[in-house]
């Protein structure tokens, strides 16, 4: 892709979130929607109208905008494009459980990444607190159009170390990983929304991030802005259902040794 078609992918990208945050938003004070609250795959596995009203409108802005370019969302799956198109990843709120309980941690996700996967850019816009975390592959990572940086830390004993559950469970490793980072009085939160809580790491406010499932609708984004704010992952590039962790780099040899320890024995 040309730096000109990323550049107006990612205007196009920044003008859909600002969008998304004002109808996660609405008209009221409280973070909670109006509408009725329904399951998918199980009690934890929610949706609201929000969430399907955001995504329905980005679609039809992407297929407008870039028709030949394939699409993935949370809500409405899979739109190919033309063969050999980059295609888009959409999760129109990540966090949908905090937002039906009127819990204001959510966020609106979405990037563009090349047909094998590689991500191209980046957008996590955060709706109660205004922010909009963007990157483009080699641009570096930006906060509200400020670039960005990871944190210099040299230990992860008294920071901020960021993970989420498996929905309503814990993953495999998880357990004993938190207990380790207890041992170095790392202080662990776990705030109810992947892609937010990974760019955490970017902004230079948790010192590493974890989850025990990557899936590219909530996480590529994410990663991208990590990553391009100076941020190690492990692995570069996850495969689906596949662990991932974010790091500073000053802390990224001791937590990748608690990583292999605790949630990828011998890797």
């Amino acid at each position: 892709m040309t730096e000109h078609e990323v550049d107006r992918a990612l205007r196009v990208a920044v003008e859909l979130a600002d969008r998304a945050c004002r109808t996660i938003r609405g008209t009221g004070t409280g973070a909670a929607p109006t509408g009725p609250v329904r399951e998918k795959a199980g009690p934890a596995d929610i949706v609201t109208d929000t969430d399907e009203e955001v995504e329905r409108h980005v679609r039809a802005a992407l297929r407008r905008e870039f028709p030949d370019w394939g699409i993935d969302g949370e809500e409405y799956g899979v739109e190919p494009g033309v063969s050999g198109a980059p295609h888009w990843v959409i999760d129109p709120v990540d966090g949908t459980t905090n937002y039906a309980h009127g819990l204001g941690w959510c966020s609106f996700s979405m990037g563009l990444a090349e047909p094998d996967g590689s991500p191209l850019l980046g957008v996590v816009a955060d709706p109660w607190r205004r922010e909009v975390f963007t990157a483009t592959r080699g641009g570096g990572a930006q906060l509200n159009g400020s670039p960005i940086r990871a944190a210099d830390r040299a230990t992860l004993t008294g920071h901020v170390f960021m993970t989420e559950w498996a929905a309503h469970a814990h993953w495999p490793g998880q357990d004993a990983l938190l207990a380790e980072l207890a041992d170095r009085h790392c202080t662990v939160r776990v705030m109810g929304s992947t892609a937010l809580s990974l760019v955490q790491v970017a902004a230079g406010r948790a010192s590493a991030a974890a989850i025990g499932a990557f899936h590219p609708v909530d996480g590529l984004p994410a990663l991208l802005i990590a990553t391009e704010a100076g941020a190690t992952a492990t692995p570069r590039l996850p495969a689906y259902d596949e662990p991932l962790l974010l790091a500073v780099p000053g802390v990224a040899a001791e937590a990748r040794e608690l990583w292999r320890r605790t949630v990828r024995p011998g890797l």
